[in-house]
């Protein structure tokens, strides 16, 4: 089981640079997680590119009928966000350096990561990234040339 971030989600969806990357991770990995907080973030991403023009309004609800259905079929195992596990991030802030960048976001599915005992985390998110040891984690990205 894979842990990726929302942007790793999305570019299994849509056109992006590094999609095909993404892809073949995803595709050849047994599970794939993420926060259940991606769902939304996802649906943002799906939504920026119908804004951009890059999608039309049919592609945008196809994409993300595309993503309701993988959804239902288990290809995502969402990780819970409740009060505790936002807690438990935000007490996260409390143990970084001041030259730690970190966004809340970022800081909630690298905790939820860590308490999921994952040992890595995929994404192409330059921050995220570079925060993970602060968790625990190894930070990946399978993108050549990215961020």
């Amino acid at each position: 089981m894979l842990y990726f971030d929302s942007a790793y989600i999305a570019k299994c969806y849509v056109r992006e640079p590094g999609s095909d990357e993404v892809l073949d991770l995803a595709e050849g990995c047994a599970g794939r997680a993420s926060l259940a907080l991606a769902i939304v973030e996802v649906h943002a991403v799906f939504h920026r590119h119908f804004r951009e023009g890059e999608l039309t309004q049919e592609q945008l609800l196809e994409t993300c009928l595309r993503f309701d259905r993988d959804q239902r079929s288990g290809v995502w195992d969402w990780l819970p966000m409740d009060t505790p596990s936002l807690q438990k991030a935000g007490r996260r802030f409390r143990q970084l350096s001041s030259k730690v960048f970190l966004r809340s976001a970022d800081c909630l599915h690298l905790t939820a990561a860590s308490e999921a005992d994952f040992t890595d985390i995929y994404s192409n998110d330059k921050h995220l990234l570079s925060a993970a040891p602060h968790f625990g984690l190894r930070g990946i990205n399978v993108i050549p040339n990215a961020g």
